[in-house]
């Protein structure tokens, strides 16, 4: 037997007692902790209920108890990370509140690179409602923010869909934006542009300078005049009446 089993029944050795060791409770934080570690360090496709089991010291059956199957484990990864996606729907300027916002996603974005699939794709696999709740709370704060700043419930949610979808493909081509040789002093080669056939793609290689002189922060602020200035613009009505 597993001297590591969760049990403190005793056992005998030799017509001796021994006591078995009791393993301290784990909670749901704790494994979706553990499974966030496993996907930042190796990837999406690495985690599963044994590798996580092998993480935490455990056997894998006893994680069935905190997620159900491994689409419930990626939804409480993605719900972990969320957590600090904070939204202030009492904020005074919803515009400054939505620049905070959009660099609050990109820091989490870069800080966990491959849960960022998980964040665009996992909500297509699950209707609105059976959603973990903590995914839908940016939504509804984001909601409420805009609502209160003077836009009809509809357009919020408008604005919601445009905000994020630009949001959301700004994080992908950032994080595409790989770099071959960072020590290369030439950008052409820096970029591996030198592999592309100079008559196929004379654009691409024109702009070697442009392409490796990427600023992920300042593109997102050029893409957020553009996107705020056209949400003020299409949806934004008076704000109502407080006080009343």
């Amino acid at each position: 037997m597993d001297p590591r089993a969760d049990s403190d029944e005793p056992n005998t050795t030799k017509g001796r007692p021994r006591m078995r060791t009791r393993l301290t409770r784990l909670t749901t934080e704790q494994v979706l902790a553990a499974a966030l570690e496993i996907v930042d360090r190796e990837g999406v496709d690495a985690l599963s209920m044994r590798r996580l089991a092998q993480a935490l010291d455990r056997d894998a059956m006893s994680l069935y108890r905190y997620a159900e199957n491994k689409a419930a484990l990626l939804d409480g990864v993605v719900e972990l990370v969320l957590r600090d996606l904070v939204i202030d729907p009492d904020a005074h300027d919803w515009t400054q509140e939505l620049r905070l916002l959009a660099h609050r996603y990109r820091d989490l974005a870069l800080e966990h690179p491959n849960v960022v699939p998980l964040l665009v794709t996992r909500p297509l696999a699950t209707p609105l409602g059976l959603r973990p709740l903590g995914t839908l709370r940016p939504l509804e704060d984001f909601l409420e923010l805009l609502i209160r700043a003077g836009f009809s419930p509809p357009n919020a949610l408008r604005s919601y869909r445009l905000f994020f979808g630009f949001l959301q493909g700004h994080i992908l081509d950032e994080l595409q934006e790989l770099i071959e040789d960072p020590d290369e002093s030439e950008d052409v080669l820096r970029l591996g542009l030198h592999r592309l056939p100079r008559s196929r793609f004379p654009r691409l290689r024109s702009l070697a300078s442009e392409l490796a002189d990427y600023d992920g922060a300042q593109l997102l602020d050029e893409g957020l005049d553009v996107t705020i200035g056209g949400l003020e613009t299409l949806f934004q009505a008076t704000a109502p009446a407080t006080g009343t």
